[in-house]
């Protein structure tokens, strides 16, 4: 089957240039700029509101949603059932190789799945548009699903339109979806790409599928005779924080609580291991031999430190687990790493796993993010965050990642100069 996306004739950039020039004067505060006149009435718009909500003009989206609530919150969620429906009309044939990247969103805004073309999800995951992602108008500015929802109608955002620097790449068309008795907003779905992602062609086909996909949610419920039980939301999950810090973080049930370096580490191997650890091998991970009766005392007071903040989490016995999951910062780190975020991973990324800590176990899980960071940033990552990786203590004398950014930059470009003095330091020992 034909793709849908097929490119059209290539604009001048004379537009694109204009509108990024007014972004800059209204960036600057000169909101009476007469090159203004220059954009959309309805992208001025959403520039200013992006102003009023102190959107800044290269931030990143937050991750609303970790793996676990991600996974639990879609499966529930309305339009999870028309999933194939989307797939089917906006990603013919080989999606993979579509060329554009179809999301679905929530009503505020949370990206619930982004599919399509192989190689533009790499690209734009860079910037932070991946499943779980806050893409409200609020929180990243002007874009095609974030205006949409705000303004409840259909839009399309071409490259330099979008108030984000780090977007403006990309073009793309979005149209919200309702509930077809009640008109609630349920959410968005959205065709990112380049200049075939913004055709009156597109916007007809994404318009059609908005259409289709309340007639179809409609078409369900009679066939069900009844509307589906109200959803219940996900009890919200205990998160310990553990990067770049001795002394963990616990956050649980809208409580905190700083760990001691001991009773963060058997927390976090209790975390990473969830089927659960033997005494014995509990205590090798922690101390470097079996010491059981050294491990009881602290386990009893971990305990008794857990009960009061987070009783879900004092460990059970035979074997030593936690009843209930917890998430790390680490995992989330790596969660982002394989939706293809790596800016984003890089930004979360605070430092190492509790760097003082000399536990075998926890010594282990610190080489194992470090290093799939490393992998990842230098399989895939473009060259904007190589460098900024290589400014981090973990690569600021890592030689293939200054010669991997050397071999990526222009010749010309003025930051070969200081990665050229940094591998010639590294060469002389």
């Amino acid at each position: 089957m034909p793709s849908p996306w097929s490119r059209p004739p290539i604009s001048p950039e004379t537009s694109g240039l204009l509108i990024a020039r007014a972004h800059e004067e209204l960036l600057a505060g000169n909101e009476e700029d007469r090159r203004l006149n220059d954009v959309r009435p309805l992208v001025q718009e959403s520039w200013r509101r992006s102003l009023a909500s102190l959107v800044g003009p290269e931030g990143l989206p937050s991750l609303d949603l970790a793996s676990d609530e991600l996974e639990a919150y879609r499966r529930a969620h309305p339009l999870a059932g028309v999933m194939d429906m989307v797939r089917a009309l906006l990603l013919p044939g080989t999606a993979e190789e579509s060329g554009v990247v179809v999301a679905v969103g929530d009503a505020a805004g949370r990206l619930l799945w982004v599919e399509g073309d192989r190689h533009i999800r790499a690209l734009t995951g860079d910037m932070g548009f991946v499943a779980g992602a806050n893409w409200a108008e609020d929180a990243v500015g002007t874009s095609a699903p974030g205006t949409a929802l705000t303004l409840d109608r259909s839009v399309q955002i071409r490259g330099a339109e979008h108030f984000n620097r780090l977007v403006q790449p990309w073009s793309c068309t979005a149209a919200p979806v309702h509930d077809p008795e009640s008109r609630r907003l349920l959410g968005v779905i959205d065709v990112t790409g380049g200049p075939e992602a913004v055709t009156p062609q597109a916007q007809l086909l994404v318009d059609a599928t908005a259409r289709a996909i309340e007639s179809e949610i409609l078409v369900a419920r009679l066939r069900a005779q009844q509307a589906p039980p109200p959803r219940r939301s996900a009890p919200s999950r205990a998160l310990l924080r553990i990067l770049g810090r001795d002394r963990a973080v616990l956050e649980a049930g809208g409580e905190t609580l700083e760990l001691s370096a001991r009773h963060a580490e058997i927390l976090l191997l209790l975390a990473v291991h969830r089927e659960g650890l033997s005494a014995e091998a509990l205590s090798e991970a922690v101390y470097g031999h079996a010491v059981v009766e050294t491990l009881r005392p602290e386990m009893v007071r971990l305990r008794r430190a857990l009960a009061p903040v987070a009783p879900r989490l004092v460990p059970a016995s035979r074997p030593y687990r936690l009843p209930d999951g917890l998430e790390t910062d680490a995992q989330h780190v790596l969660s982002l790493l394989d939706r293809g975020a790596h800016r984003v991973a890089l930004a979360a990324y605070a430092g190492p796993v509790l760097p003082e800590s000399d536990a075998p176990g926890v010594v282990d899980l610190r080489e194992s993010v470090r290093s799939a960071l490393r992998e990842a940033l230098l399989a895939e990552a473009s060259i904007d965050v190589l460098l900024a990786y290589a400014d981090t203590a973990d690569a600021r004398d890592d030689e293939e990642v200054l010669r991997l950014c050397l071999s990526m930059l222009p010749a010309r470009s003025p930051k070969r100069a200081g990665l050229v003095a940094r591998v010639e330091r590294l060469e002389r020992g």
